[in-house]
């Protein structure tokens, strides 16, 4: 007995190292696919540069020269746009990932919980009126959280306490469709001269709007006060997962969990909204993508979607500027979403039966 124990331990201590071993290995491809993706956006563009001219163009802004048009580029154009890209992207992965983890299921994102949509509501009552960036990152927020207590609540007014996906799900779609009711209703009040090509082209989704670097410091300080707290509760995010009453004997404070994921999550993603218009899929693929790759342990999923959303939004935005007329970002961003949603829908056909 004691020698079938010792062998039934054995693959149990080995299964740790193993499963660490693997959140590193894709934490460290992860790196890589985005530093590859930094080289390629500072290289690409209508003033198309080498790796060696890049790299002469940062020596010289350290030095302080200015003998090119090389480091004013990259410094003026092309570094906030990667700043941005990437703290959407991992923004909006991180809190896909938080929101699949709280509730319980890889199919849940911002986008089909009516997040995105709410937020979207905030920023283009902004834009209608007037208001300055920091109101209307303000409005969005707030309709995100509007929008995810109307999907919460609508979840367990029906299902009662047990909140099942499907009404889950149905709720989002339902309070997505009347945002983008209100979206509508706003478009066709909205001055043809100036405030509708305004939101149009914002909702489609850029980059370019907000790169500079006194939007992009206020925006770095709150996804870091938001992605802190996601952080210090993922391995309370590991037992809620498996039940809200397992989670509760184990000591853990459900309800503070499920406020602080609801809130963080919902202000990264209102956040990047406002910002960058809508900018859909990054939230449900990438955490997806991610979990398959290192697993399901949100220990280490929580960091490795912060590097694989920055890398997948820093690519996507380096095609949609080099094409002949840039591209609006969520073109991109669904094209790729969309066919790997349907393969995840595929690959869980068992458990949706």
């Amino acid at each position: 007995m004691e020698a079938q124990a010792g062998a039934d331990a054995e693959p149990e201590s080995r299964r740790l190292p193993s499963t660490r071993r693997r959140e590193r290995l894709v934490f460290l491809a992860c790196v890589a696919v985005w530093v590859a993706a930094l080289l390629l956006s500072f290289s690409t563009g209508h003033y198309a540069m080498t790796p060696g001219e890049v790299w002469h163009a940062l020596r010289q802004l350290v030095a302080g020269q200015a003998g090119s048009p090389a480091p004013t580029i990259l410094l003026q154009v092309r570094l906030p746009r990667i700043i941005l890209a990437t703290l959407v992207g991992a923004g909006l992965a991180v809190s896909g990932a938080a929101y699949q983890g709280l509730f319980r299921n890889p199919l849940v994102s911002p986008d089909i919980l009516g997040v995105s949509a709410g937020a979207c509501v905030g920023a283009v009552i902004g834009i209608f009126f007037h208001m300055s960036t920091g109101v209307t990152q303000v409005l969005a927020f707030l309709a995100g959280l509007v929008a995810i207590a109307i999907v919460t609540g609508i979840s367990r007014a029906v299902a009662g306490g047990s909140g099942r996906l499907l009404v889950l799900v149905l709720s989002g779609v339902v309070v997505t469709a009347v945002f983008q009711a209100i979206i509508t209703l706003l478009k066709y009040f909205a001055d043809t001269d100036d405030q509708l090509p305004a939101i149009t082209y914002w909702l489609m989704g850029s980059f370019a709007r907000s790169s500079d670097y006194r939007t992009l410091g206020v925006v770095a300080l709150i996804m870091v006060a938001a992605m802190v707290p996601l952080l210090a509760v993922r391995w309370q995010l590991n037992v809620v997962s498996f039940g809200e009453e397992q989670a509760r004997s184990l000591g853990v404070n459900v309800t503070a969990v499920k406020w602080t994921v609801i809130f963080c999550a919902t202000l990264l993603t209102s956040v990047s909204v406002a910002l960058c218009g809508v900018v859909g899929w990054v939230g449900l693929v990438i955490p997806h993508l991610v979990r398959v790759a290192g697993g399901a342990n949100f220990r280490g999923l929580l960091p490795n979607s912060f590097v694989a959303g920055a890398a997948f939004m820093v690519l996507a935005d380096a095609f949609a500027r080099n094409a002949p007329t840039e591209l609006p970002i969520s073109v991109l961003t669904a094209l790729v979403g969309a066919p790997v949603f349907l393969w995840m829908l595929y690959a869980s056909r068992r458990e949706l039966a």
